[in-house]
């Protein structure tokens, strides 16, 4: 990509957006330059691989929203996507369950959202109704959608890129974009091959510069970064949280059958402790969401210096924090104390306690806090001159995107859906 081609497209990040974003270009329009830069040496390093699972069908969502419409349409997308190419897709179901009077209200409120965003099979269970689908799980009461599925959103990705490539697409692993310049006609992408493996003959990383006519940035934990590189304002700017999963034990896995979580706090945008089962057969409870202090490591105590003191200067966090710092510390202490993790779970499956699981992995969710301190919730696609950048894209980004996809490609003009 060191010269311009005609029409050719560079898509930053090679997590699930942006390379559905390159898978597009190519199906759309066949023998499009595309190059994907990504800084990590595999795929999917990211939020990709080390999310739930969980293909979503839509309950959470406010009607009319960019989540709401792209998670249906990217649902039936990716259930074809799976399909096609024998990728895991099992609708296991989830339950959301109200465990006493006081979520009653919270309840109904996400009923009437699931409904009119048209989750599919959607059904309200009381008490006596919930044992037939999750024997183990209790609650007043409990909305079954059978058609939630799990895969394996890592997989979905590596499946991808070989799309991109056997199109006659480029994914350059191991390069990290250091500048982006947009010019009268082109944009000049600077990179920084091999920083982390010193794949240069002196140990060093590798410089490079790459001429397209378009760009994509899909940067996930990176995105505020790539967005100040196109000369974007740093609002909103990403605060990073670790999600923690327990693994439950081999004896206990079978005691829930698909997926039990809690009626979600409208106030942020995390849907709290809850049990899920994986592609592979496991059962996990989680996740919770601490502060993170790194953006790249998933080390427990791992702390970036540059990453901690972006959070720590952004005047949103601070604003963030003196609102929901009692929910902080709770959060904290439960990643500290295995037996106060699973005490909220335990609400909905007694029968899974502290001894029946054990420290499982954990991922980090790229979170947009705006300057006021608020959590921003939609995903966020802005636009300038050549250079499309996806601001926000928080769960269901996986779930949503392949249609997440189709949004961006829209935008770019020029690009025929039809093919």
């Amino acid at each position: 990509m060191g010269t311009t081609q005609d029409g050719a497209v560079g898509v930053v990040g090679g997590g699930i957006v942006g390379l559905a974003v390159a898978r597009e270009i190519v199906r759309r329009r066949p023998g499009t330059p595309v190059t994907v830069l990504e800084a990590e040496d595999r795929l999917g390093a990211h939020q990709t691989g080390h999310n739930s699972g969980v293909v979503h069908a839509g309950i959470y969502y406010r009607p009319g929203s960019l989540k709401a419409t792209l998670c249906t349409r990217g649902r039936s997308l990716l259930q074809e996507y799976c399909a096609e190419h024998d990728l895991p897709f099992d609708e296991v179901g989830k339950l959301v369950v109200a465990v006493d009077e006081s979520e009653q209200g919270r309840f109904d409120a996400l009923e009437a959202t699931a409904r009119e965003n048209g989750v599919p099979g959607l059904r309200r269970l009381d008490a006596g109704a919930i044992a037939d689908v999750e024997p183990r799980a209790v609650g007043r009461a409990a909305l079954h959608s059978p058609r939630t599925a799990i895969t394996d959103f890592g997989a979905v990705a590596r499946r991808l890129g070989a799309d991109i490539e056997a199109a006659g697409g480029r994914v350059m692993l191991n390069t990290a974009v250091t500048g982006i310049r947009q010019g009268a006609g082109d944009v000049t992408v600077s990179t920084r091959h091999g920083a982390r493996s010193g794949t240069s003959g002196d140990g060093s990383a590798e410089r490079g510069r790459h001429t397209v006519s378009r760009l994509v940035v899909c940067g996930g934990l990176q995105s505020d970064r790539l967005a100040g590189l196109v000369g974007g304002g740093r609002n909103p700017a990403i605060v990073p949280f670790r999600g923690e999963y327990m693994a439950v034990r081999p004896e206990k896995q079978d005691l829930v059958r698909g997926m039990v979580y809690p009626v979600p706090d409208p106030r942020y945008p995390f849907l709290g402790v809850h049990f899920t089962r994986t592609v592979d057969g496991g059962l996990e409870v989680g996740p919770n969401a601490v502060l993170a202090l790194h953006r790249s490591s998933y080390r427990r105590l791992a702390v970036g210096p540059r990453d901690l003191a972006a959070t720590l200067t952004w005047p949103g966090f601070w604003r963030m924090a003196a609102e929901h710092w009692v929910t902080g510390v709770r959060e904290i202490y439960g990643s500290a104390v295995p037996s106060a993790f699973l005490r909220a779970a335990q609400r909905y499956v007694p029968a899974i306690g502290a001894t029946d699981v054990v420290r499982g992995r954990c991922g980090l969710r790229a979170q947009a806090v705006a300057r006021d301190g608020s959590l921003v919730d939609d995903f966020v696609v802005e636009s300038s001159d050549r250079v499309t950048v996806v601001r926000n894209a928080p769960s269901p980004a996986a779930t949503s995107g392949l249609a997440i996809a189709e949004h961006v490609v829209d935008r770019l003009g020029g690009f025929d859906a039809n093919g």
